[in-house]
């Protein structure tokens, strides 16, 4: 069964840090691009940032440039989010995603693809 676990959400006060963690099962991680995606409440789904496999290249939304950082541990099947500096308005459920896709961009831009792996989310909710 193939599956994605996401991790490491939470309460944080703004300015704070949190990592969220993404484990796959059932395949291998290294061989798909690793998307993050976010959706508040009343809001459309979002991509946040997305790291392709090979060499890793990476994409992040604009609104998360310089404060978030996408990586990836291919001896734990595992990728992370590292968010930093957060502030109220990256609140939402987080969803890792898995995809055969060859550019970054492209699946950061498809928020809803049924043609992703995709986790169940967790939830960041950051707080004055």
């Amino acid at each position: 069964q193939l599956q994605l676990v996401e991790s490491g959400g939470g309460l944080v006060q703004p300015g704070g840090s949190l990592r969220l963690s993404c484990a796959a099962s059932g395949f291998t991680l290294a061989d798909h691009a690793i998307g993050w995606f976010r959706q508040a409440p009343g809001k459309e789904r979002e991509g946040v940032s997305c790291i392709r496999s090979g060499d890793g290249s990476t994409y992040y939304g604009d609104s998360v440039k310089g404060r978030f950082t996408i990586s990836r541990d291919n001896a734990k099947n595992t990728v992370y989010l590292q968010m930093n500096r957060l502030k109220p308005e990256d609140t939402g459920l987080y969803y890792c995603a898995a995809a055969i896709i060859s550019t970054v961009q492209a699946m950061c831009r498809l928020p809803y693809s049924d043609r992703y792996i995709w986790g169940q989310g967790t939830q960041v909710t950051v707080y004055s």
